[in-house]
C-alpha cells in the first residue's frame, strides 16, 4: 500500500490536448507528443493523477502501464465536464467493502456529522481569520458558532443536511462579500466565481476520489450523500472537510488579482473559461492542492484506520 515518502514526491498532471498531441509510454516514461516532437517526459513512478482535456489519441500499453502504477487517468470534456476516469480499484479489499455495506445507519450518521462538523468548522475559521471584521461578520460569526454546537445532536440525515445549508449560506455570503458573491448556485455558472468553483471543486473531487481507490474504498456507497445511480457519494463525502482549501484559493486569486474577467466568454446565460488561457487557473488550483496533499493524504490513511476500528478517534483537518 502506498506510503506517504512514495505519495510526496507524486504529482498531479494536466495535459490540455487542444492541439494534435500523442501520449505514449517510453522506458517507464509518459511522453507527450506534439506533431511528433518530444514536447514533455514524466517518470510514471512521480504521477497521481492525470486530467486530460479534450481529445488525444491512447494505446491499450499505455492504459495497462496506468494501472500498473496505480495512475487514475480523468478524462474532461472541452468544458472541464469529466466523462470517464480509468483507475485501478483494489477490489481485493473485500473486508473493507463488507464493513461499508454493514454499517448500520446510526453509525453512517455518526460519520455524516464528523465530516459536516469538519467541514463547517472550516469554514468558521475562514471567516474568523478576517482582520477588519465589521459588526454584521462578528454576528454572522456567532450565528455559525450557534449552528455548528446542534450538529452533534442532529437526529437525522434531514436535519443535519439543514444545519449545513445554514452555515453554507452564511459562510458563501460574508466570505465572498468583497467580490460581489451573489449566491452558491451549482453547475448553473451564472458568474464566474461559481465557475470557477465548479471546476475547481471537480479537481478536488477526483483527487479525493484516487486517495481512496488507494484503500479499496467502493466510492459508490454513501455515508452522507445518499447513493445514486453513477453517483460516487463516498468521495463527495470525504472531500468535504476540504472544499475550505478551494475557497480560500479562490478568494486569494481575487485578492492578487490573478482572476481576469476577459478570461471569460459569457454564452447562453452562462460563464465559460476559455480553453487556451486555462493554464493559469489549473495552477491555481495546483498550488493549493499541492500545499494540503500531505494533510489529505494523511485524513483518508487514518480515515480508512477508523473504518476498519484499527483506531477510535475520527480524524480531523483544520485549514
Amino acid at each position: 500500500m502506498l506510503q506517504f515518502p512514495d505519495f510526496e514526491e507524486k504529482q498531479i498532471l494536466f495535459i490540455e490536448s487542444f492541439e494534435t498531441k500523442n501520449i505514449s509510454f517510453e522506458n517507464e516514461n509518459l511522453v507527450i507528443k506534439e506533431d511528433w516532437d518530444i514536447k514533455n517526459k514524466v517518470s510514471l513512478y512521480k504521477i497521481f493523477t492525470i486530467f486530460l482535456i479534450w481529445e488525444t489519441t491512447l494505446t491499450s500499453v499505455i492504459i495497462r502501464k496506468f494501472q500498473d502504477f496505480w495512475i487514475t487517468l480523468v478524462l474532461l470534456k472541452q468544458n472541464f465536464l469529466p466523462y470517464l476516469v480509468i483507475g485501478n480499484e483494489t477490489e481485493w479489499n473485500f473486508i473493507l467493502r463488507k464493513k461499508q455495506y454493514e454499517k448500520t445507519d446510526e453509525e453512517m450518521l455518526h460519520i455524516a456529522k464528523e465530516i459536516i462538523l469538519l467541514k463547517t468548522r472550516n469554514q468558521l475559521s475562514l471567516l474568523k481569520n478576517f482582520r477588519d471584521k465589521s459588526e454584521s461578520l462578528k454576528w454572522e460569526i456567532e450565528k455559525t458558532k450557534d449552528i455548528i454546537k446542534k450538529i452533534p445532536w442532529a437526529e437525522n440525515y434531514e436535519s443535519l443536511l439543514w444545519y449545513e445549508w445554514n452555515v453554507s449560506k452564511i459562510f458563501f455570503g460574508s466570505y465572498f462579500e468583497s467580490i460581489d458573491w451573489h449566491r452558491r448556485a451549482p453547475r448553473v455558472k451564472a458568474d464566474i466565481p461559481n465557475l470557477l468553483l465548479d471546476i475547481w471543486y471537480t479537481y478536488l473531487f477526483h483527487f479525493v476520489e484516487a486517495l481512496l481507490r488507494l484503500y479499496g474504498f467502493d466510492n459508490y456507497y454513501w455515508v452522507y450523500h445518499r447513493t445514486w445511480y453513477q453517483r460516487k457519494s463516498l468521495a463527495l463525502d470525504i472531500m468535504e472537510p476540504f472544499r475550505c482549501i478551494i475557497d480560500k484559493a479562490l478568494l486569494k486569486a481575487y485578492n492578487l488579482w490573478q482572476i481576469n474577467k476577459k478570461d471569460f466568454e459569457f454564452k447562453n446565460g452562462r460563464y465559460e473559461l476559455d480553453w487556451k488561457i486555462s493554464k493559469k487557473y489549473t495552477r491555481i488550483f495546483l498550488v493549493a492542492i499541492m500545499e494540503n496533499k500531505k494533510e489529505m493524504f494523511y485524513f483518508v490513511k487514518e480515515y480508512y484506520k477508523f473504518f476498519m476500528k484499527w483506531r477510535n478517534e475520527f480524524p480531523k483537518y483544520e485549514i
